[in-house]
């Protein structure tokens, strides 16, 4: 069958074009897509060919993995049920994970419409969820899994290091869990969107902000969550780890990801090490989104028309108008 789909045809190439989807088989459902959120760091690094699959790095030598199409939230309504699936509905809205292509460098993506999704990849939106505050759900659950998954009792010392969506969500995570959060980043309009949403404290840095934290953290660091991938941090904020906390690592560090255990073995360090998804932990992601425990709409800054994505990357990779959470728009949103 035909959809159209937000395509990387090359390094920093980006059209709105027709694919081509497999006929949906009797496991599958199709999806009339409403809205795709972007991950600006995980699809930037594929636009980039910075990344093969998954969390896999691209290496010298390798074939460039275009064309493809990134991405893997979106919301929409169901429009075809296989015959062996019993869960879904016609006419439900649901949110949607990974879809199927062929002819393609990576047969699995997000930004398409119709998708022809398997029901496994597929979940049910709670009841009364605002669609668009689900559309990003997966995104949403690294930071759920993040700030939910380390080690930490009320009132201890959780520090987030960067101000991207994912930091948000870790630290919003966090926060329910009774921490203290402070999240770092070099962006004051997100630092205030933190803040300002009573999530916690907020440090403008310009390194690794360790020194910053040393000077409001009166105690040691608990929790120590990378968002950016700078494994430099584990050494920077040593020091001032509690004996027996946990470092949660969350950024994607291509091919530089060596590290020396040995290092962290006196002070008995846990290393949480995030990545994927459960269907189980998106469910839960759905539900805390509804009941409004953590907040996605208040990160969105940029809708467009999936008409423009090709101008949604220009803002995202040129990095103006202070862009954090871009949706896409599908021509059903407009019905």
């Amino acid at each position: 069958m035909k959809s159209q789909a937000v395509v990387f045809t090359a390094r920093n190439q980006v059209e709105y074009r027709e694919v081509d989807c497999p006929d949906p088989g009797p496991n599958d459902v199709v999806i009339d897509v409403e809205h795709s959120w972007i991950s600006n760091g995980t699809e930037g690094s594929f636009l980039r060919g910075e990344r093969e699959s998954g969390d896999t790095a691209w290496n010298e030598g390798d074939p460039l993995p275009f064309p493809i199409v990134a991405g893997y939230q979106k919301v929409g309504v169901v429009t075809h049920v296989g015959a062996d699936v019993t869960k879904f509905s016609l006419g439900e809205r649901v949110f949607a994970v990974m879809s199927q292509f062929e002819g393609l460098f990576c047969e699995y993506g997000g930004h398409v419409s119709p998708s022809v999704c398997d029901a496994n990849q597929v979940h049910t939106l709670p009841e009364g969820a605002d669609p668009v505050a689900c559309s990003g759900a997966v995104l949403t659950q690294v930071g759920y899994n993040c700030g939910t998954r380390p080690r930490i009792k009320p009132g201890q010392l959780a520090v987030v290091v960067g101000d991207g969506m994912v930091g948000h969500w870790t630290g919003q995570a966090l926060k329910q869990r009774g921490a203290r959060v402070v999240l770092t980043g070099r962006h004051d309009d997100r630092l205030d969107r933190f803040r300002n949403g009573g999530w916690g404290e907020t440090l403008k840095v310009k390194g690794s902000g360790v020194e910053e934290v040393k000077a409001i953290a009166n105690g040691p660091v608990e929790v120590l969550v990378d968002t950016i991938g700078n494994m430099s941090l584990y050494d920077d904020y040593l020091p001032i780890m509690a004996h027996g906390g946990t470092v949660v690592s969350a950024g994607f560090y291509g091919t530089a990801d060596l590290l020396p255990i040995q290092t962290y073995r006196f002070q008995e360090l846990a290393f949480d090490l995030c990545a994927g998804i459960t269907y189980e932990r998106v469910d839960a992601t759905l539900a805390w989104i509804a009941e409004g425990k953590m907040d996605t709409l208040g990160l969105i800054t940029h809708h467009f028309p999936v008409e423009q994505a090709a101008e949604a990357w220009k803002v995202i990779e040129n990095k103006t108008d202070n862009a954090l959470g871009v949706v896409l728009d599908w021509p059903a949103s407009r019905k």
